[in-house]
């Protein structure tokens, strides 16, 4: 099938490269000309046929609302627009209105893999009507993991960012736990290589998990973290979990205390985000502050 893709960036661009070894033909859109298949989002919806799929994968908020916006005013009723970022779920319960005064359908998607997703597949929880789902469907056989599972129609516009959220949250907490038990381990005089513990941890336990491996790797590379500085940003579904649990009277402990540690992070040099930031740009690329 034929695919626009607005926004190649560190996710995009390696999606746009999976989805065409994939055998499906993807013209891409960044406000970068060195990345870009086209120079505007008028000159790509001119290029797809009809009905036409157009995924946007821009940062939350005014530049995807403005991409929306645009693509109102460029798409043909029976069109659809994916929502890939990381929007809230109340924006896309928005945007469904919006583009659906004009016949346009619209499906929310949260996306997980990071910078490994080009190889590994991406993790995709989507919402939306199932006919509008199914108009994308080859396009998430091709992004997602190899295999049975990893991919989700999750329910109505809004659910699928709403489940991103949710993982996103429970990502905080499994951060949180691996960091304040390697600040620990580091800690105590009788416990010697603690990178070493960790690497033993990897097979035939209870906590192994790609985030554990990923720990090790940023320990293979720095083993005591002393190049990095203990900060780590929090990019909104962290905050957007605790609200929802409030409005929804959910205890989430964890989470919300992984949240407020990230807060902390940003009064002194916290150990523990020395491993949150570590293991942030291991698995997402995100940007670290290094010590000066």
């Amino acid at each position: 099938m034929e695919l626009g893709l607005v926004g190649l960036g560190k996710m995009g661009g390696n999606m746009r490269e999976r989805i065409r070894r994939a055998g499906h033909t993807v013209i891409g859109y960044d406000r970068n000309p060195d990345v870009a298949d086209v120079h505007s989002l008028e000159e790509l919806v001119g290029k797809l046929k009809g009905p036409r799929v157009v995924w946007v994968m821009v940062p939350a908020g005014a530049a995807t609302q403005s991409t929306i916006d645009e693509l109102a005013e460029l798409l043909s009723p029976g069109d659809v627009v994916v929502d890939g970022g990381n929007s809230r779920w109340t924006d896309d319960e928005k945007h469904a209105v919006e583009l659906g005064i004009k016949d346009i359908g619209f499906v929310d998607c949260g996306v997980s893999g990071g910078v490994w997703g080009l190889e590994n597949g991406y993790a995709l929880m989507y919402g939306g009507t199932e006919e509008n789902v199914a108009k994308v469907q080859p396009v998430f056989d091709a992004l997602k993991p190899d295999g049975d599972f990893g991919s989700v129609h999750a329910g109505k516009v809004g659910a699928g960012h709403f489940a991103k959220m949710v993982h996103n949250g429970i990502e905080y907490a499994m951060m949180q736990a691996y960091a304040e038990g390697w600040e620990l381990l580091e800690k105590v005089d009788s416990v010697t290589d603690v990178r070493e513990v960790f690497r033993s941890w990897q097979e035939g336990t209870v906590i192994r998990s790609w985030l554990l491996d990923l720990a090790v790797n940023a320990l293979d590379d720095d083993e005591h973290l002393d190049k990095l500085r203990g900060f780590a940003a929090d990019s909104g579904e962290g905050r957007w979990t605790v609200e929802a649990a409030i409005d929804n009277a959910v205890p989430l402990p964890a989470i919300t205390a992984s949240l407020f540690a990230r807060f902390a992070s940003r009064q002194d040099d916290s150990p523990q985000m020395k491993m949150i930031a570590a293991l942030r740009n291991q698995f997402g690329g995100h940007a670290v502050e290094n010590k000066k």
